[in-house]
């Protein structure tokens, strides 16, 4: 038999048996030609990147063969190439699970050489070639170094995101800020372990940690409602983070007695109504209405923080979508942990609250900003108009319907092209605002319309919108949500958490900074979950879909995107490609990754007439169409992808 088929043979029979059975961690294995080598030219590499590799069998002229394997064992691709008196360069393709790589060459039917190929790592990377895009990770996790607050608290070390408006570690403002940390910061759980350390006897949270340098100790502002959802959500999302259990398990008790708190404490949970209660606020802040009042800690004018006699209470609609989302989490994890029982009660709560949110404060079209509890005048204002920022939290939750996620859109936009508009942006913190004085701030900003959450500007309103956006078949509106968010952090180099509707910067005290990570962590939520459509359904990326938006971009024809989890070896890449070539327009998806389970969703561009084919790594597969809204198309393979590497190519009618 010729060299070349014996080999062609010998590759194949190996990849089909090292496919199935993982390679031994044991001595090299033989080899015939012991001066035979193998080298790349980079140390480490990025998945889906080409590394060059040089090879050297002296004295041969002939076929060979590479074959590569990642940290596991995994066979991961066979690349065959001649070699010329001795010598070759072979460019591979780096995919599977990070760590170091091992190959085996094969040359002359016999394993020539063995051992280590190179270090596959994964940084998170979004690259296009259109400057809108590519830029904005980076510059947004630039900004975040600046909101990052380290200090040791009762001898342990705390590191997290700071409040945009506040020197102090607030639950709140991490949390959301994980919506981009997640991707460069290897450290997503000591300050959770410093929250659960201060958890009251009754399973409440303080708002925020100590500040000793200041002299600041930790505090519960009486008036909020979420810190107890906030907290499970945070302990959920930094195990999906790391995927350590044992972590999760030292959490555990302190989830569940959070939620209770809040599902029985009678300054919290409304028990005729079903739904979790709160004092008047603007939306989920920390100040209810009337005049400002005097702090009883440090008798000088304040926010009416507290609650007293005069204390208006009625029901938000963003603590009870976020208590049903955290009702969610902690059955997931629950579940996971063994317990079905109490995570299919959880599920069933959750469904119940949004039952009973909805015949409450659904109006349509969004939700009713407060409902209350018993009648009184808000002179100024249509309180029934009132849009605030919690609909565009809610549209990534988990709890709406579709027609609801839409209709909150369709509001947001059609207040943005409203002819007599004045803001620069529909990001409202709500609108329309409350007349001067409605909410007595002691002198400080946000008293008047148009001032901090009274109607400012607020980038992370902004973020949730396009990361809603991207998945109600509102992409265009996504993708221009981020291009305007660009456009205003590239005049200055700053971002702040609020904006004049005008467009000047909210700076509301000394303590304010520049770099407001909330509303530019929304941002990489949209870029990363929305636009380049990467979304972890499991634990480190274990069970991950892809769904591309590039084809709405007329200026993207190709897309390079890797998203890692820096507190673990969990990640997802792929390279993305719309080409036409003879007269035909091709999708190519290529994928991989550390997981056990991937689903592909291509977005069809616009001028799609039909699909003529899908294949899989060559082999052609049956799919479905997706429709998402009125317009927009989706094309689904129908099988399971290959988690290694999946190759997919869509052939399309366009014209």
């Amino acid at each position: 038999m010729p060299t070349h088929r014996l080999i062609r043979r010998l590759s194949g029979v190996l990849l089909v048996l090292l496919l199935t059975v993982s390679l031994p961690a044991a001595a090299p294995l033989w080899s015939q030609e012991a001066a035979a080598s193998f080298k790349s030219a980079q140390p480490v590499v990025q998945p889906l990147q080409p590394a060059a590799i040089t090879v050297s069998i002296p004295d041969y002229t002939g076929p060979a063969v590479l074959v590569v394997y990642d940290s596991t064992g995994r066979a991961v691709g066979n690349w065959e190439f001649p070699v010329t008196s001795g010598l070759a360069l072979v460019r591979v393709v780096p995919r599977g699970t990070l760590g170091e790589h091992t190959a085996l060459l094969f040359a002359s039917g016999s394993v020539v050489a063995d051992g280590p190929l190179y270090t596959l790592d994964a940084t998170s990377t979004v690259a296009t070639g259109v400057e809108d895009i590519d830029l904005l990770y980076s510059q947004v996790r630039d900004f975040m170094l600046g909101a990052q607050l380290n200090y040791v608290l009762d001898g342990q070390y705390v590191h997290g995101y700071r409040s945009p408006d506040s020197p102090l570690l607030w639950l709140r403002d991490h949390y959301y800020q994980g919506r981009a940390f997640r991707y460069f910061d290897a450290d997503v759980t000591s300050l959770l372990d410093a929250f659960r350390r201060e958890q009251y006897p009754d399973g409440s949270f303080p708002d925020f940690l100590a500040r000793p340098e200041f002299n600041i100790p930790a505090f519960r502002t009486p008036v909020e409602a979420d810190v107890e959802y906030l907290y499970v959500l945070a302990v959920y999302e930094a195990w999906q983070m790391t995927g350590d259990d044992a972590w999760l398990l030292s959490h555990l008790e302190a989830m569940q007695r959070a939620l209770n708190y809040t599902l029985t404490d009678p300054i919290r949970w409304e028990p005729t109504l079903g739904l979790v209660m709160r004092p008047f606020t603007i939306d989920t802040w920390d100040f209810e209405y009337g005049p400002s009042t005097i702090d009883p800690n440090t008798q000088q004018p304040a926010p009416r923080h507290w609650i007293d006699a005069d204390t208006k209470w009625g029901i938000f609609h963003g603590d009870n979508t976020g208590l049903a989302q955290a009702l969610n989490a902690l059955a997931t994890v629950e579940e996971y942990l063994g317990d079905p029982q109490s995570a299919a009660q959880r599920r069933a709560l959750a469904r119940d609250i949004m039952i009973r949110l909805n015949n409450m404060s659904w109006n349509g079209s969004f939700y009713t900003h407060h409902v209350k509890l018993w009648p009184y005048d808000v002179p100024g204002v249509d309180e029934s108009k009132q849009l605030s920022l919690s609909n565009a939290i809610a549209l990534n939750r988990g709890v709406l319907s579709f027609d609801q996620g839409q209709a909150i859109i369709n509001e947001y936009r059609s207040r943005l092209q409203q002819r007599d508009r004045v803001a620069f942006a529909e990001w409202f913190s709500i609108d329309p605002p409350f007349p001067a004085g409605s909410f007595g701030l002691a002198n400080r900003l946000g008293e008047r319309p148009g001032e901090y959450v009274n109607g400012g500007i607020m980038p992370l309103v902004g973020g949730e919108l396009a990361r809603g956006a991207f998945n109600h078949g509102y992409e265009d509106y996504g993708f221009d949500i981020l291009r305007r968010y660009y456009d205003l952090i590239e005049r200055t180099g700053q971002t702040f958490l609020w904006y004049y509707p005008t467009g000047g910067p909210g700076i509301g005290s000394d303590d304010t900074i520049p770099t407001d990570g909330w509303g530019a962590s929304a941002m990489v939520g949209g870029l990363i979950e929305g636009a380049a459509g990467v979304v972890d359904n499991g634990i480190r990326f274990s069970d991950v879909t892809i769904s591309p938006r590039w084809s709405v971009r007329n200026d993207v024809e190709t897309a390079y995107v890797v998203t890692r989890y820096a507190a673990s070896d969990g990640y997802v890449a792929y390279r993305w490609q719309r080409t036409e070539e003879r007269g035909r327009t091709y999708l190519r998806l290529e994928t991989t990754g550390s997981g056990q389970q991937v689903t592909a969703r291509l977005m069809l561009p616009a001028d799609t007439r039909s699909v003529r084919g899908v294949s899989i790594n060559g082999q052609p597969v049956p799919y479905t169409i997706e429709q998402v809204g009125l317009s927009s198309q989706y094309v689904v393979p129908s099988v399971a992808l290959p988690t290694d590497v999946a190759q997919i190519e869509v052939e399309l009618r366009t014209r």
